[in-house]
């Protein structure tokens, strides 16, 4: 079984529930700076495995690897470390936040032979698997567009005092959900155009950046796409609107996938609509803990998918270069909306040195 270490203790819940119900993780020890919130972890799971030191991660030569959830701009030191250290990795999403560390952890990661795989963990929850298996069956025929948007209500979420400092993007901590959507499907993104802006109820909050955005990316062939998140007020209710849902428009069909409601709906190249509802079995596999704050059920998904990738020599994907290339995706959307003009995704990578071409090799 693969060994486990899970660093970051808050998102990284889910990743202790996921590797403790698991029959191919094995969890070896969990480190969190914050001495109280091990001994919660360990309260909470019956697992006392813990440690404040990351070094001490590092230094098991029993794990194999290290589930990284620390904040975005610790990912690539942290990283960094797990590879000089000999072990896989697995990064939440966004993967970096800085494209000049980008070369050195593609780099590390091909001279140490460790994988690197970014949890884009929305990809592994069941309706996106299932559009994701009728796209590849060719039930759609070929794609021409696709849409996806995060809307959610979390007015709550203004009430966290690091959710208004200037750092706090809900273009990386909540869109980039969607814009992975558009990546799987339409990997050569060249050219992105947004707006955004700050709503009443972000200001009155003291929100630094926007939290309602809508964007449209062109990518090499011509083919066009659309993102919406929108982040701080109401939303129509469950059966008329989805928290997260993606639409792929196809020559001889179209699929929608909600996310959070666990439903999927095709209109294949018959003209048949078919409508899958997963039930209370499938829901508890995702949603473990109170309402849906956490979806361990993914992350389980995610890591059992890693390791048998790695069982079988294949490259689990998001690897480290379509993460990095999501990062320059969302970086060219983030110049956008402070330009009002369209920005070329290769523009931003150039800047630093890399190309499409080589995240593709």
């Amino acid at each position: 079984m693969l060994k486990i270490g899970i660093l970051g203790l808050g998102e990284g819940r889910s990743t202790m529930s996921a590797a403790l119900q698991s029959d191919k993780l094995e969890l070896k020890m969990v480190c969190d700076r914050s001495l109280e919130t091990c001994k919660h972890r360990a309260k909470e799971f019956d697992f006392h495995q813990y440690t404040t030191e990351y070094q001490d991660m590092l230094n098991d030569a029993e794990i194999d690897l290290i589930a990284i959830y620390t904040p975005d701009y610790l990912h690539a030191e942290h990283v960094k470390q797990a590879l000089l250290a000999g072990k896989h990795v697995v990064c939440t999403k966004p993967f970096i936040d800085d494209l000049s560390q980008a070369s050195e952890l593609i780099q590390l990661s091909e001279t140490t032979g460790k994988a690197v795989f970014i949890g884009q963990s929305s990809r592994f929850f069941e309706p996106a698997k299932r559009q994701r298996k009728d796209f590849e069956a060719g039930l759609i025929g070929e794609l021409i567009t696709i849409e996806a948007q995060y809307h959610a209500d979390h007015r709550w979420f203004l009430e966290k005092p690091w959710a208004l400092e200037q750092a706090f993007k809900w273009l990386y901590g909540g869109l980039s959900h969607p814009v992975d959507f558009i990546r799987w499907y339409l990997p050569d993104v060249e050219e992105v155009m947004g707006y955004g802006m700050i709503s009443s109820n972000g200001k009155n909050a003291g929100l630094k950046n926007e939290d309602t955005m809508h964007f449209i990316f062109k990518a090499a062939d011509g083919r066009i796409a659309r993102v919406s998140g929108c982040y701080t007020g109401p939303t129509q209710p469950a059966y008329r609107d989805s928290g997260m849902s993606t639409i792929l428009r196809g020559t001889e069909g179209a699929s929608q996938a909600d996310y959070h409601e666990l439903r999927y709906a095709v209109t294949d190249k018959t003209s048949e609509e078919k409508i899958v509802v997963w039930g209370d079995s499938t829901l508890k596999h995702y949603f473990r803990f109170e309402g849906q704050s956490h979806h361990a059920g993914e992350y389980q998904n995610y890591l059992e998918y890693v390791a048998d990738c790695l069982e079988s020599g294949r490259t689990a994907y998001p690897d480290v270069k379509e993460g990095v290339g999501t990062v320059a995706l969302l970086q060219a959307m983030d110049r956008s909306l402070k330009t009002g003009m369209p920005v070329k995704v290769n523009d931003i990578l150039n800047e630093y040195g890399l190309s499409r071409e080589a995240l593709k090799a």
